[in-house]
């Protein structure tokens, strides 16, 4: 194995022994790293992510269907999508403490966790991907829930709201429209922006919210409004 990645660490807090060690380096290497180091990889982990995406779909999918028979397809969708979308991927990363063992490219490096969730989401899907290929779906299926069935029990037991899909959701219902989001305030430097953004119906303000994307930022805001919509409806 090559000298610039530490394997038998990798594999470590993996709990996960590859036959094939070279999958698992394929799994760690980002697009931005095979850019300037082709000497010394010959490929980058996006085709390992796509197919550890299935892979863990189906893991997710196949879970709930056996252990929940009680719940209904639009309960499981939601489901689903919440285990496995890529803020709960960056989190089982963060879970195994592997994603010091990615590998960037300089420029990728000084992004200061720019796009870093989506990027941690890819390696574990990456990371899924390769140990289907080297071990099989069972390896695979032992991997994740041996790691991660605790946290996929609670959220089970309590699940998130989806703010945003429920906000316009209602809003189509009672309004035939969809809400609009508009960004009020940015503020702080390049690398810690922090976004104040608010949302509209029926060119009504109904909430605002606060965070370090656009995107968490209108979650937020989405919240705000449900909660007032909620306590207005009693």
């Amino acid at each position: 194995m090559q000298k610039f990645f530490q394997n038998e660490i990798v594999e470590k807090k993996l709990k996960c022994s590859f036959k094939d060690p070279s999958l698992l380096l394929l799994a760690c290497v980002h697009r931005s790293f095979w850019n300037e180091n082709q000497e010394l990889v010959s490929d980058h982990n996006e085709r390992l992510e796509f197919l550890g995406d299935s892979v863990l779909g189906l893991l997710v999918a196949s879970y709930l269907y056996q252990q929940h028979p009680e719940l209904d397809e639009g309960i499981l969708s939601k489901l689903r999508s919440q285990l496995v979308d890529a803020p709960a991927c960056s989190q089982y990363v963060q879970r195994l403490d592997i994603s010091e063992h990615l590998l960037l490219g300089k420029g990728e490096q000084m992004n200061q966790g720019k796009g870093r969730e989506s990027i941690m989401a890819d390696l574990f899907e990456a990371v899924i991907g390769a140990i289907y290929l080297d071990q099989g779906l069972e390896a695979a299926r032992h991997f994740f829930f041996s790691h991660f069935k605790k946290e996929i029990d609670c959220v089970i037991a309590s699940p998130q709201r989806n703010w945003k899909a429920e906000l316009q959701d209602w809003a189509q219902k009672k309004y035939q429209e969809t809400p609009e989001y508009r960004v009020l305030e940015e503020s702080g430097p390049a690398h810690q922006k922090v976004f104040r953004i608010a949302v509209w119906i029926q060119s009504e303000k109904k909430g605002e919210g606060s965070g370090s994307s656009k995107k968490e930022a209108q979650t937020f805001a989405a919240q705000d409004a449900l909660l007032q919509i909620e306590k207005e409806n009693g």
